[in-house]
């Protein structure tokens, strides 16, 4: 029978939170069974595929059906967006360049932050994780949740972590992760079903948005999705504030 091949692995930088804690930070070896592949090994030591963007093996960039051998010193590298590695095979054939994202059921928080800061968002209770992949490839998204099972489907391509636990902070870890900050557009989405707002002219404000409201206020949106209207009142100064702390430096 053929014997098990010895591969050195390193991990870099956040994906060592996957990891048991006797291998983070540090080199280990594992035994592979014969025809191994680098994604094969990468996911049976805890890390979803979809957090790393790149593997070398003995120095050389690889995709993730790369076999490993005997010997094999395989380094494994988180998503770096902020950073300029054309020159490299990365794992993905192409990365994601207009950021779309679907959060899982758990993330809602974290949705409406990413919304109020103008980001493509999809959050919804009822879909199950078929269904997430399947709109996730279907549009283009990245997936977000703290489910490491759901990053591990097979077909799923591009996908975050969330490590936080608090919306607030899984949120400024996003916006970090990707340097997404110089892409926000505060207030151009629904908080609510996500779809695009629009500006509207006083006149044609609906009678649901109380008299005193339309009085005070010159600038409303509405959304093209729900048709909910939005106007700058005490409750967008609060989220105004946050957003502030939310995308500052």
């Amino acid at each position: 029978m053929p014997h098990e091949a010895t591969v050195t692995f390193r991990f870099y930088e956040e994906l060592n939170d996957f990891l048991a804690p006797g291998h983070r930070k540090r080199d280990f070896t594992r035994p592979c069974v014969p025809g191994a592949t680098v994604k094969h090994m990468i996911e049976a030591l805890g890390v979803p595929h979809t957090e790393v963007e790149l593997v070398l093996v003995n120095g050389e960039s690889v995709g993730f059906g790369r076999v490993l051998h005997v010997g094999d010193r395989v380094a494994v590298y988180p998503v770096f967006e902020a950073f300029d590695v054309a020159s490299l095979v990365r794992v993905r054939a192409r990365p994601l360049r207009a950021t779309r994202f679907l959060a899982d059921a758990h993330l809602g928080g974290l949705a409406r932050l990413l919304r109020m800061a103008g980001f493509d968002t999809l959050c919804e209770n009822a879909w199950r994780d078929e269904e997430i992949v399947r709109r996730a490839l279907a549009e283009r998204r990245v997936v977000l949740t703290r489910d490491r099972a759901l990053l591990m489907r097979r077909e799923l391509t591009h996908g975050c972590y969330v490590h936080a636990q608090e919306p607030f902070r899984q949120a400024r870890e996003i916006l970090d992760r990707l340097d997404l900050r110089r892409a926000a557009r505060p207030f151009t989405r629904c908080l609510v079903c996500n779809a695009p707002l629009r500006r509207i002219d006083t006149a044609d404000v609906p009678a649901s948005v109380p008299p005193g409201v339309r009085a005070r206020h010159d600038r409303f949106a509405a959304c093209q999705g729900c048709g909910r209207v939005y106007w700058e009142g005490t409750h967008w100064k609060r989220m105004q504030d946050r957003l502030d702390a939310l995308l500052g430096a």
